[in-house]
């Protein structure tokens, strides 16, 4: 098989190099009708139709071509045509995924983090990255606008954000096309759409749908995959245009996944692997490690289950009224998710996450996200003037509900596992499951079978006034003021569906009963309650012993708290732009945008867990009373000031030549980490990010076009960002301070060459399209150092080429394309996140996880038009 796949890269490559080389021979003489590479592209990036080279931001318009010759499916694959985006998954793709713009968004796996980077589709905001990961089918355009935009496109969009139309229907015609592809791991894609009038120029329907298929790419030895694909999407539209001032837009889909999705390859494994069997186990459950199991693609752990459901509908009206136009845009979407996996990453029986456990009680629930979002926006523009004034107002409300399960089981092997892990042989023979009867008279407890279903809830509001207005001050100076009012309300709240407790049941009650009453070695205390009372699978309701008091546990040791609270919190955003158009094609900009990004509520266990336990046992053995301090479960908002200066221009007739230079300024930054014990998320004082951006794209001839994209950014925490940081989130943020953001390489690139013409007079046409991506090294963990201060292993992902190619004919008539076409063809196989690995180790001798991106792809594509 890899003989294969290397003589299929050397096919591919071989033939489009050699393709590069037809066009001067065959290439027609006379230029394309209507092609002169002058078309302006046109964006809605301000809310209004402009060519994108007028538009004062830095703002990178995709045309679907470019999405298909890419192979570009959905938005995890768009840094391939822009170096500034970046996009990652962990654990669930419906949960732990994060992007980034200019180095800059928030770390996924916690739904009570939302995104820096807003993703709209057909201008409807979609409220998490998850819910917007379907499949990019039947687009008018998606455009990336790099830096904060909260004036346009409000909340949650401090980095920038992602603007996705689809194709309306047609009035007049029927149209409609067939995209069928298969290649390696079995992939299977099928992608269709038909557009049909309804009423001859008045109403029009428009069906779209794609399926996409495809095996794992990771395997264990036994030939479990992980990491596939199956899914598919169908979306319908009605577009109605009563008359020449009114449309009315009515769009309706439903999406739904069943995949395996994600392990992790365990990069590093742990020095205390040969204590697995003092404490019982068969074996230490990992078979592939280390950078062998990384080239491979080799993984040890049972399946990750991962599905997803939603559903939504919107509604968008247009009103020419006269003087001014109205526009609103009105949604509704249900978003539900579910994810179950065995063994955090080893095929030891340690945990269950979700159902399925043969020790889960009956009917218990997987774990998933369940969002329902209602979003309202009204907006009305005009002119003043005699137009020297381009003005708008609107307004925006959102209501959203969210109910989050983490449901978890522990297993036969888990205090077996975790003392071998975490205890070595200092401690005896499986001390977890032995010490609980120091707290069960004498009886000890097995973890087996204990759970606990945590359900988080809460509930979003948020509404906001806004305006953007363009003056234009001469023909060629031009003045951009926005601002936003945006007031934001959450309710939280934490409790528990079940969960195992009593002494003789829970092996956590038996701890804290040995624990408390000083039975237990003290040496051994913090590990025994860290490890037997696991944060995901303990009760809330566990108590201490009537010897120090009775009551809660959670009063006196660093457990699991129900919680309710609200966050309420408010914000002007605005922006400022000057642009001054030295001629039709050069336009210098220069602007200041103060953005925001809401906060919110940790939605984990130990979000509000007793911060001060040593004091408040201390007092209570000297019978002193210690206040207990507890940790807030909710975290601030985040703001981001950005200075941009840039200049676009066009050369020779058909280059696009754009430049931004920018600076951007975090207060309150958003961050998630996993300890490998719990999620723990906090506001880290400031970070930075300083760079540059260059694009350079167009026509070299009729036939070939070129573009060249290139990021420098210098996204990194101050020495200082430390600052004011609450107690609870110090130890974490000193470990930060000084380092780059995850996942921010300091220079990204990417480089295209595209040849598109007819072969000789025989009225075929030929495609041949070659793209190559370039990172620089980057961190791939949330923090750079160990608990002990130094630096955690294989946090850095190595720089890295990718190269795409696509080469394809089409038929006199234009109705049949056949393209053969590659994927990181050069099969880097690369990290996307790293992190510790659940439970196995500690500072100094952690087993690391790798989250690997997709190595090389290829296959074929027949597409048939009509």
């Amino acid at each position: 098989m890899r003989r294969f796949n290397r003589v299929m890269t050397a096919a591919l490559c071989s033939t489009i190099c050699s393709a590069m080389l037809v066009p001067a021979a065959y290439a027609q003489t006379a230029q394309a009708e209507d092609d002169n590479g002058e078309e302006p592209i046109i964006v809605t990036a301000t809310l209004r139709a402009m060519d994108v080279q007028d538009i004062p931001l830095a703002v990178t318009a995709v045309a679907p071509e470019a999405l298909e010759r890419q192979g570009i499916n959905d938005i995890k694959n768009l840094a391939a045509i822009s170096p500034s985006f970046n996009i990652q998954s962990s654990q669930t793709e419906t949960q732990g995924t994060s992007i980034k713009i200019r180095g800059v968004g928030t770390t996924g796996n916690n739904t009570g983090l939302e995104s820096s980077v807003g993703v709209f589709i057909d201008g409807v905001y979609q409220s998490r990255p998850g819910v917007a990961l379907g499949d990019l089918v039947d687009l008018e355009r998606l455009e990336i606008l790099r830096g904060p935009q909260g004036t346009l496109f409000g909340r949650n969009t401090s980095a920038g954000a992602l603007n996705v139309t689809t194709k309306r229907p047609s009035l007049s015609t029927t149209e409609g096309f067939v995209n069928a592809s298969y290649g390696n791991y079995n992939f299977m894609n099928l992608q269709a759409g038909v557009s049909v009038p309804v009423v001859q120029d008045v109403a029009g329907l428009r069906m779209s749908g794609t399926w996409r298929k495809r095996d794992g790419y990771l395997k264990t030895p036994s030939g479990v995959e992980s990491n596939d694909r199956d899914r598919y999407m169908l979306r319908g539209q009605l577009y109605i245009e009563p008359n020449a001032d009114v449309s009315i837009r009515l769009l309706a889909d439903y999406a739904k996944t069943d995949e395996q999705c994600c392990q992790a390859v365990i990069v590093r494994e742990t020095e205390l692997a040969p204590f697995s069997a003092l404490h019982g186990l068969a074996n230490d459950g990992v078979d592939q490690s280390g950078s062998s199991a990384l080239n491979n693609l080799s993984i040890n752990a049972k399946n990750y289950l991962n599905g997803s459901k939603q559903w939504g509908v919107s509604g968008e009206l247009k009103w020419d009224l006269g003087g001014a136009k109205l526009t609103y845009i009105g949604s509704y979407r249900k978003f539900d998710s579910s994810s179950t996996t065995t063994g955090g990453f080893t095929s030891n029986d340690t945990y269950t996450v979700g159902n399925g456990a043969t020790t889960s009680r009956p009917g218990i629930l997987p774990s998933g996200d369940h969002i329902e979002t209602m979003t309202q926006e009204l907006r009305i523009q005009g002119t003043a003037f005699n137009d020297k004034l381009d003005w708008l107002i609107g307004g925006f409300y959102g209501d959203e509900d969210i109910r989050a399960d983490q449901t978890m089981t522990l297993n036969a092997d888990f205090q077996k596992t975790n003392s071998a892990f975490n205890f070595a042989n200092l401690a005896g023979v499986n001390p977890l499951f032995a010490l609980t009867a120091l707290g069960n008279a004498g009886v000890p407890v097995n973890a087996n079978g204990n759970y606990a279903e945590n359900r988080f809830l809460q509930n979003a509001k948020s509404w906001s006034v806004f305006t953007h207005n363009v003056l234009n001050i001469t023909e060629k100076l031009s003045l951009t003021l926005g601002a936003r009012y945006v007031k934001e309300e959450k309710d939280g709240s934490f409790g528990q569906l079940g969960s195992t407790t009593g002494a003789g049941s829970s092996a956590c009650q038996a701890t804290i009963n040995g624990v408390l009453a000083g039975t237990v070695p003290a040496a051994l205390r913090a590990g025994m309650v860290g490890l037997n009372c696991f944060p995901f699978a303990v009760s809330t309701n566990l108590t201490a012993p009537a010897a120090v008091g009775g009551g809660l546990a959670s009063r006196l040791l660093p457990l699991p708290r129900a919680w309710s609270d609200t966050f309420k919190d408010d914000e002007l955003t605005y922006t400022a732009q000057v642009g001054y158009k030295a001629n039709e094609d050069v336009l210098f900009y220069a602007g200041y945008s103060h953005g925001f990004k809401s906060g919110g509520f940790n939605l984990d266990p130990m979000s509000a867990t007793l911060q001060n336990s040593a004091a408040v046992l201390a007092g209570l053995a000297t019978g002193t009373v210690v206040a207990p301090v507890y940790a807030e479960p909710d975290f601030k908002s985040e703001k981001v000031n950005q200075i941009e200066i840039g200049a676009k221009a066009t050369l020779f007739g058909s280059i696009k030549a754009n430049l931004a230079l920018f600076d951007m300024k975090m207060s309150d930054f958003q961050v998630l980490e996993f300890t490998g014990v719990q999620f723990l998320t906090f506001n880290v004082h400031s970070a930075r990010s300083t760079g540059a951006e260059l694009e350079l794209f167009g026509k070299l001839s009729d036939n070939i076009s070129a573009n060249v994209s290139a990021t420098y950014a210098n996204s990194r925490y101050p020495k200082d960002c430390n600052t004011g940081v609450a107690a609870a989130a110090l130890a974490s943020v000193n470990r930060l301070c000084g380092s780059t953001l995850t996942n921010a390489p300091k220079f990204a690139g990417v480089v295209g060459l595209t040849y598109e013409g007819q072969v000789n007079d025989s009225g075929w046409g030929l495609l041949v399209n070659g793209n190559v991506n370039y990172s620089d090294r980057r961190r791939t963990s949330t923090i750079p150092l160990d608990t002990n201060n130094l630096p955690i292993p294989l946090d850095y992902q190595d720089a890295y080429f990718k190269m795409n190619a696509r080469i394809g004919l089409t038929t006199p008539n234009e109705q049949l394309t056949f393209e053969l076409w590659g994927t990181n063809l050069s099969n880097e196989i690369t990290r996307g996140i790293t992190a510790n690995t659940p439970l196995r180790g500690g500072a100094g001798t952690r087993s690391r996880i790798g989250f690997v991106e997709e190595p090389r792809m290829y296959g074929l594509t027949v597409r048939a038009k009509f």
